[in-house]
């Protein structure tokens, strides 16, 4: 399981925890995350995430 950190303001998403107060179960990869996904934190979208 890996995690990708959101360029702008440092929120992380873990693959292993996943996102449950967004509805993301745990062991949920980052590329199977819906298009439309956005940080919960500042709004952006995926492409602005990077691998850690």
């Amino acid at each position: 399981m890996k995690k990708y950190v959101c360029g702008p303001c440092g929120w992380t998403y873990d693959e292993a925890e996943g996102a449950p107060d967004m509805g993301i179960a745990p062991g949920t990869k980052f590329e199977d995350l819906p298009e439309d996904f956005a940080c919960p934190i500042c709004g952006v979208g995926k492409d602005m995430f990077e691998e850690e």
